[in-house]
């Protein structure tokens, strides 16, 4: 659906909740839907919610829609990302569920001494600058370059304001070594790892990882996800993933 704004679309994201993105910006993705998966599935009762990097919102409304006990803090720096974000609270009533926040989340000073989230989720950008083109739009360049920074200081702020018992659950590309070291170095350990290829000619591409403090003792769990297979079809594993996700009602349900 096209909004009044030309730039702007208004789309089905998850049950009844629809998402304000820019036509020709970044908009949502697997990398979005996956993390959210694995958020869900981590920390269902969660009831302090934050989504880091929130852009508009596709990973933290995903994952609010089926953690009913959560209240989303949403701290996003780029300016256009937050005011569409915003937007979409207000169009689908979620005020009193969502905090959206204008920030960096270098800030160490962002929330009050001792605030701490049950759930933290985030998809940074892993493309280190001046390894890959720089996009003219702003909005695609800050999602897909570590212009402010990229895993590691999603790890740092996670750390900074997960619970002692939470969970940080990130996603970031599976051949690259920092995927593993970063999470030690900010002080936390990896408990799961889904490594995601997204066709048959590919290798594993992305890895959706999940994260509990340092100290936490639980066994890890490595697990592998195809998207599409040989036919060039979703496979029922990610059909499978999808269709618990989205939850649309059939008078919603996109054709895709």
């Amino acid at each position: 659906m096209t909004t009044d704004r030309e730039a702007e679309t208004l789309d089905p994201l998850v049950g009844t909740w629809d998402v304000l993105q820019l036509r020709r910006g970044h908009r949502g993705s697997t990398d979005d839907r996956l993390t959210a998966w694995r958020a869900i599935a981590q920390r269902p009762e969660a009831r302090t919610y934050l989504d880091l990097g929130a852009g508009v919102g596709t990973v933290g409304l995903t994952a609010l829609w089926h953690l009913p006990h959560a209240h989303l803090t949403a701290v996003e720096a780029q300016e256009v990302s937050h005011g569409l974000f915003r937007r979409t609270v207000e169009h689908n009533g979620l005020q009193e569920r969502v905090t959206a926040v204008h920030a960096d989340i270098r800030d160490p000073a962002l929330f009050a001494e001792g605030t701490r989230f049950d759930l933290v989720t985030g998809s940074p950008p892993y493309i280190p600058v001046g390894s890959g083109t720089m996009s003219p739009h702003p909005q695609k360049a800050h999602c897909r370059l570590e212009i402010r920074g990229g895993l590691e200081v999603y790890c740092e702020a996670a750390r900074r304001w997960m619970a002692p018992d939470g969970r940080f659950v990130f996603v970031m590309l599976a051949a690259d070594e920092r995927t593993e070291r970063f999470p030690v170095e900010a002080g936390l350990r990896i408990v799961e790892r889904t490594d995601v290829t997204f066709r048959d000619d590919q290798g594993r591409f992305i890895a959706v990882c999940v994260c509990a403090h340092q100290e936490v003792d639980v066994p890890r769990v490595d697990r592998h996800l195809q998207v599409r297979g040989p036919d060039g079809e979703w496979t029922s594993a990610y059909t499978e993933v999808v269709h618990g996700l989205r939850d649309f009602p059939p008078e919603r349900r996109p054709d895709r």
